[in-house]
C-alpha cells in the first residue's frame, strides 16, 4: 500500500485527493490550513486521515497544493521530515520562483522535487467544488530537476496515474511561466476588466454563449491570483501590453470609420485562431 499525503484540501488539492482515492492501491492523508476542511474530509471518506508530522517520513508522494510563496514555506518547514524517497509535486500557478527555492531543498535533503501545474479547475475555488473526476483526461505540467532522467519521468508519471491525467508533459520552469502568462493569466486579467463596464449591469437579457464565455473567470480568487501576477509580472505585463496594442488598432480602425482596415484586423484575428486551434 502507496502513502500520499496533500497539504492544501481546496480545489486543487482537494480533488487530487478525492482521485487518489478511487484508487485501492493509495492511502490518502490531507492538511489543510483551516483544520476542519481536512475534518471534513476524513468524515466524508475522501481521506484516510489527518496528514500530520509522524505522517511525512512515510509517505510515498506528496502534493504541495498552494500558493507559491506558502508551498516553499512549507516545503522549507518538513524538508527535514520527508523520506529520501519520497516525491514532492507543488501544484501552484507559476514554476519559476517555486523552483528556485525548493530544487535545492530537495538536493540537501534527499527527496525528489517536481514542479507541477495540472491544466483543469473552475471559477470557484474551495474544498466544496473538488471532484474526483477533475484531471481525467487533463493535461499535467511538470519542471523535472533534470529533462535527462529517463527513469525519473518514468517514475513521476507512474506516481500520478490515479489522477488519470491525459497527457503529461515536461518543461522548463521558465517557459512554462511565459506560456501560462497568456492561456491563463492574460485571460483571468481580460475577464475581470471586461465585467467592469456599467453596461455589465444591465446586460440581462441581452447575453448568450460570448458573454459567459469571456466572464467565466472573472470570478476569482483576488489573494491567489495577485499573488501569481505578480510572481509573473514580466511575462504579464508583455502579454498585457500587447493586447493593447492590438485594441488599440481595433480602436482607431472603428474611430476612423475605415470598414477595410477592421476586416482585416478581424480577419487575421480569424485565421490565427484556425491556425494555432483548428476550426
Amino acid at each position: 500500500m502507496k502513502r500520499v499525503g496533500i497539504i492544501g484540501l481546496g480545489l486543487i488539492g482537494g480533488s487530487m485527493a478525492k482521485a487518489y482515492k478511487r484508487d485501492p492501491q493509495w492511502q490518502v492523508y490531507g492538511a489543510n490550513r483551516t483544520a476542519s476542511v481536512a475534518e471534513f474530509a476524513l468524515i466524508a471518506g475522501d481521506i484516510d486521515g489527518i496528514l500530520t508530522d509522524d505522517i511525512l517520513p512515510t509517505l510515498d508522494l506528496l502534493f504541495l497544493a498552494a500558493y507559491p510563496q506558502g508551498v516553499i514555506d512549507e516545503l522549507t518547514r518538513i524538508s527535514p521530515k520527508l523520506s529520501k524517497s519520497c516525491c514532492v509535486i507543488d501544484l501552484s500557478g507559476i514554476k519559476q520562483r517555486v523552483c528556485d527555492a525548493c530544487f535545492p531543498l530537495a538536493e540537501k535533503y534527499g527527496y525528489t522535487f517536481i514542479g507541477g501545474h495540472p491544466m483543469a479547475g473552475t471559477q470557484y475555488s474551495g474544498y466544496k467544488y473538488s471532484r474526483a473526476d477533475m484531471y481525467d483526461g487533463a493535461p499535467m505540467i511538470i519542471v523535472p530537476p533534470k529533462f535527462d532522467d529517463i527513469e525519473l519521468l518514468d517514475r513521476v508519471k507512474k506516481l500520478l496515474l490515479p489522477a488519470r491525467f491525459g497527457r503529461i508533459s515536461a518543461i522548463t520552469a521558465a517557459d512554462h511561466d511565459r506560456r501560462i502568462a497568456f492561456t491563463s493569466q492574460l485571460a483571468h486579467v481580460v475577464s475581470n476588466a471586461y465585467v467592469k463596464s456599467p453596461t455589465a449591469r444591465c446586460h440581462d437579457g441581452f447575453s448568450a454563449g460570448s458573454y459567459r464565455d469571456l466572464t467565466r473567470v472573472a470570478w476569482l480568487n483576488p489573494d491567489m491570483w495577485a499573488e501569481l501576477f505578480i510572481e509573473n509580472r514580466d511575462a504579464l505585463l508583455f502579454e498585457i501590453d500587447t493586447i493593447l496594442s492590438s485594441i488599440s488598432k481595433y480602436r482607431d480602425a472603428l474611430a476612423d470609420g475605415d470598414f477595410d482596415a477592421l476586416r482585416a484586423l478581424l480577419d487575421e484575428g480569424r485565421k490565427i485562431k484556425e491556425e494555432v486551434d483548428g476550426r
